[in-house]
């Protein structure tokens, strides 16, 4: 540990070594990241680490927690900014944050290395019903005011958003799996979704 690395308090010190920790896995994976590394990364010793999470699972519980957290804050953002086109920036906010781990990078995670982890597993599948019911709602609201179709069904659509996170998602870490198709993939969506 940095002798001049400043004091911070307790909540500062958890939430940089969550940010550590999310760094580490994305670099690495679920399996593959140590606690020793996170706080290698964090620039603290494995026993406070563990003072502030009791172990891997509750640091990638978290993890998947706080990405969630940050991609709904640009999302309610992006509605804010601008109701009419709010699908495609949140999108576009999505696949702009290259260097950050992306909350479907997490689930990819969860489904190929913690799948026989019951807890993972569970924590996964609700949070992916509560982004679908977070952009249903959305859509929903576009319907009610008039932007987006109104026979358009939001529960199927949203699962259609999230549908279309994971493959861009695939498309980013297979580097350009769709090549062109990707834009007009999401071109079509905007001119099915807009009134």
């Amino acid at each position: 540990m940095s002798a001049t690395r400043p004091r911070l308090s307790a909540e500062a010190r958890r939430q940089d070594v969550l940010e550590s920790a999310c760094r580490v896995f994305t670099r690495s994976s679920y399996l593959g990241a140590t606690t020793a590394e996170i706080a290698r990364e964090a620039g603290i010793t494995e026993p406070i680490l563990y003072r502030h999470f009791g172990s891997k699972r509750d640091l990638y519980l978290a993890c998947l927690d706080e990405t969630w957290r940050g991609f709904r804050e640009g999302a309610e953002q992006a509605l804010a900014d601008d109701p009419d086109r709010c699908l495609g920036a949140i999108a576009d906010s999505y696949m702009g944050k290259k260097s950050k781990l992306r909350l479907v990078d997490l689930w990819i995670q969860a489904l190929s290395e913690a799948s026989g982890d019951a807890v993972i597993a569970k924590a996964v599948r609700r949070q992916i019903r509560e982004v679908h019911d977070f952009f249903a709602d959305v859509i929903r609201r576009g319907q009610e005011a008039g932007v987006l179709h109104a026979e358009r069904d939001p529960a199927a659509e949203a699962w259609i958003f999230v549908a279309a996170g994971l493959l861009t998602t695939i498309d980013h870490r297979l580097g350009g799996l769709l090549g062109d198709d990707l834009e007009r993939v999401r071109a079509a969506r905007r001119a099915y979704m807009h009134a």
